[in-house]
């Protein structure tokens, strides 16, 4: 399978993780889990979010120019954003999308944002892994665009390191490397920041740790910011990806919290490898894109 064809499959594990995880942030928390534990399907379609149309965006640009190219990019999701702003975009990034399509400067948007801090959030990450599955041959590219592709929307480096730790965790997923060589990969390639100490936790998490606890540990997105969501979606993956792609999915749902977004993000992390199948069943449920 080539790099673009990789790309779109992760992307479709990504849309088919991001439909399923928001049908379960309908309703109380206690039931949420009552539908987990029995392995109760979601009826009707499962619309997809701003998870899936910036992964989308984000696969497009990479299909079309070979690598991050910034303006355009930042460009794209605010066009993106444009088309169909009702996909649950949080408030900073309405503002953010609306004022970049409306002509200023993303690199001053994003260092302003949020008194100078820049973003935390998880948006960067949600979108990455199938930017990790384009390039997943060569992880030194990997860290450089998943970095480039952060920064258009997120400038705190919290989030960034979040979108370079999913895409080197995709790359090696669709390689096949085993896990501590893998984990060895993920904790040398992304920034020193509290959300590479948190992805270092996750990787010394006792092998009998089950994800209602690792998510009270690490946090599952209840903040939707990078350091609270990907080193539990990392972990997911590492700890489960054997166990099938919808194990894995319930297993994260275990964990509440961001549900769309840490289902798109271990999804599409999934799906970059060729080997691990998606439920046919699901798909049928799933919205499509376009």
């Amino acid at each position: 399978m080539n790099r673009s064809d990789l790309a779109l499959r992760s992307l479709s594990g990504l849309r088919l993780g991001d439909a399923f995880g928001e049908r379960f942030l309908v309703g109380e928390p206690a039931e949420s889990l009552d539908r987990i534990a029995n392995r109760e399907l979601p009826s009707g379609v499962w619309p997809w979010t701003d998870d899936t149309a910036q992964a989308h965006t984000l696969t497009e640009h990479l299909l079309s120019r070979g690598e991050v190219v910034q303006d355009e990019l930042a460009l794209a999701f605010a066009q993106t954003f444009l088309a169909d702003p009702a996909r649950g975009y949080g408030r900073g990034a309405h503002d953010l999308l609306l004022r970049i399509a409306l002509g200023e400067d993303w690199r001053t948007l994003t260092r302003a944002a949020f008194g100078g801090m820049g973003s935390m959030g998880n948006g960067a990450a949600m979108r990455v892994a199938p930017l990790g599955a384009y390039f997943c041959h060569d992880l030194d590219a990997v860290a450089r665009e998943a970095y480039r592709s952060a920064e258009v929307s997120h400038g705190n480096i919290n989030a960034i390191a979040g979108a370079v730790g999913v895409a080197i965790a995709t790359a090696g997923v669709a390689t096949d490397k085993p896990d501590d060589e893998l984990w060895h990969e993920i904790l040398e390639r992304t920034p020193p920041c509290l959300t590479r100490d948190r992805l270092a936790a996750a990787s010394r998490l006792p092998t009998a740790t089950v994800p209602t606890e690792a998510a009270r540990t690490l946090g599952s997105g209840e903040r939707l910011c990078a350091h609270d969501t990907v080193p539990f979606c990392v972990w997911i993956v590492l700890t489960s990806r054997r166990a099938g792609y919808e194990e894995c999915l319930w297993r994260t749902l275990s964990g509440l919290g961001d549900c769309d977004t840490t289902c798109a993000i271990v999804g599409g992390m999934l799906a970059a490898n060729e080997g691990i199948e998606l439920p046919p069943t699901w798909l049928d449920h799933a919205e499509p894109i376009g």
